[in-house]
């Protein structure tokens, strides 16, 4: 999202290095963060705070010993960065039993699935949460939640052709009692702009059953509509939040920098990605690292312990001390890496820095490698996906026409997977990976391009410069 942005901040800063920071060199600077900003669609009450606050930090801050000047400003802008996205993290409210939380937004935006998304994640911090279908006007939104509802194996309470929101959230409270729920998310209705009767019915709900958070979801595409919406929103509702959708998008980034200080709300949560498992807390310091192409390393980490499955890394374990690794194992790893999100989120979070046309073309390639070695692999007989060894030349030559590849290509997938079997050859104690043992030099490993995306010199530079980030975590 905010790949254009993170690239002229840099440039900038950069154009510093290995110089005294005067007050000529400083305006210069200034000049041109302002105008970076300006083009990301920042709020224009954002860009002259924000500037002004820098120039004061940095009229007032001591030259350093030891440290540059484009140092001096990387941890300036930093600093005002993370103040202009809310300073710290502000955790849901759970307050209430059940508590309640109402999604508001406008169409489009993403409410709907933003409410599933939060169940998933609910559900992963161990509560029990309850969809509840609250747009009475599009049978089309309460058929969109109960298909994500069944996605994701969560309850979803509709009361058929109600069209009184107040009796469907009051019976939808009883039935949490009943069946053990403790958290409420009201998908309520959306319209195609803020309108007199929306507010009535959203403040009636508010006034009556007192929800713990009023969450405004915001697609950032929208750019400086989005602060416009949640001023309105804010000034008749009070929310407590918002929820960033998009945020993996081609947008500009000024919704993002500029709905906190224009509502004084915290972002709570963010969607980043299409998959119902991409929503995540919102971290202040760590989207400001990201900005300034200074990588993430904490949110890969938590995105790892998430999508990583203990059970199967323990079955990995013994597999691997008993050199048994398949190719049923080789598709797992695949799938857990596809659901570990795009590769350029990734990047992103490792601070490797790319432009866009590259990340897409490096996400895009990894998702058409995994599909072709998914076939590849469906295409083998369950003995031979058990045991690799069985493989000759003559169940080559059928797999390929099971899965309408060349033989070449089948030979080159069956190299692949040896070079990883041999990667992870003598790996038995799957706790010591990061730590004791050395992990091998990806980059000599050949071509790895089935790994969902880890093809070439970038994807396993990505690889090695994960591995060598989370030995700190060790």
């Amino acid at each position: 999202m905010f790949d254009n942005l993170s690239d002229k901040l840099r440039e900038i800063i950069n154009n510093t290095n290995g110089k005294e920071l005067t007050q000529d060199n400083m305006q210069d600077a200034l000049r041109e963060i302002r105008r970076a900003l300006l083009d990301a669609d920042v709020n224009l009450r954002v860009v002259k705070a924000f500037i002004s606050n820098i120039k004061d930090r940095a009229e007032g801050e001591k030259v350093l010993e030891g440290v540059n000047p484009s140092q001096q400003l990387i941890k300036i802008v930093h600093d005002e960065l993370i103040d202009l996205l809310g300073k710290e993290n502000k955790p849901l409210d759970f307050s209430g039993n059940p508590n309640l939380i109402m999604m508001l937004g406008l169409q489009g935006a993403g409410k709907t699935t933003s409410s599933a998304k939060l169940a998933v994640k609910l559900k992963k911090d161990g509560r029990k949460p309850l969809l509840v279908a609250c747009d009475v006007y599009r049978p089309a939104a309460i058929t969109q939640l109960i298909t994500l509802g069944k996605e994701i194996e969560n309850e979803v309470f509709t009361i058929p052709d109600c069209k009184d929101v107040q009796q469907i959230v009051r019976e939808a409270i009883n039935y949490a009692n009943e069946n053990g729920f403790n958290t409420l998310i009201l998908d309520t209705a959306g319209r195609l702009q803020i309108d007199t009767d929306m507010m009535a019915e959203l403040l009636l709900i508010d006034r009556i059953f007192k929800p713990s958070e009023k969450l405004l979801v915001i697609d950032s595409m929208t750019g400086q509509e989005a602060v416009n919406v949640a001023e309105n929103f804010d000034a008749q509702l009070g929310l407590t939040g918002l929820v960033l959708t998009k945020l993996d998008g081609d947008s500009r980034g000024g919704s993002a920098l500029s709905v906190v200080y224009c509502t004084g709300k915290p972002i709570k949560l963010t969607g980043t990605g299409e998959k119902l498992n991409a929503l995540e807390d919102f971290y202040p310091e760590r989207m400001a690292t990201r900005i300034l192409g200074m990588g993430d390393i904490v949110s890969l980490v938590e995105r790892a312990q998430e999508v990583f499955d203990e059970k199967q890394a323990l079955e990995l374990e013994e597999k691997m001390s008993k050199n048994n690794f398949s190719y049923n194992d080789f598709l797992k790893m695949q799938k857990q890496m596809q659901a570990f999100g795009s590769m350029g989120n990734m990047l992103g979070m490792l601070g490797i820095n790319i432009g866009k046309d590259d990340r897409d073309k490096l996400s895009h390639e990894g998702e058409k490698q995994f599909k072709k070695m998914e076939v590849f692999i469906s295409s083998m007989t369950p003995q031979e996906r058990s045991n690799p060894d069985l493989i000759n030349t003559s169940r080559k030559k059928r797999i390929a026409k099971g899965c309408g590849m060349d033989l070449a290509e089948i030979n080159n997938y069956i190299k692949q997977f040896e070079q990883m079997r041999t990667m992870m050859k003598g790996m038995s104690d799957m706790k010591n990976m990061f730590g004791k043992m050395s992990m091998p030099d990806l980059s000599k490993m050949g071509n790895l391009g089935g790994l969902g995306g880890f093809n070439g010199k970038l994807g396993k530079h990505a690889v090695n410069k994960a591995m060598k980030m989370m030995r700190r975590f060790k």
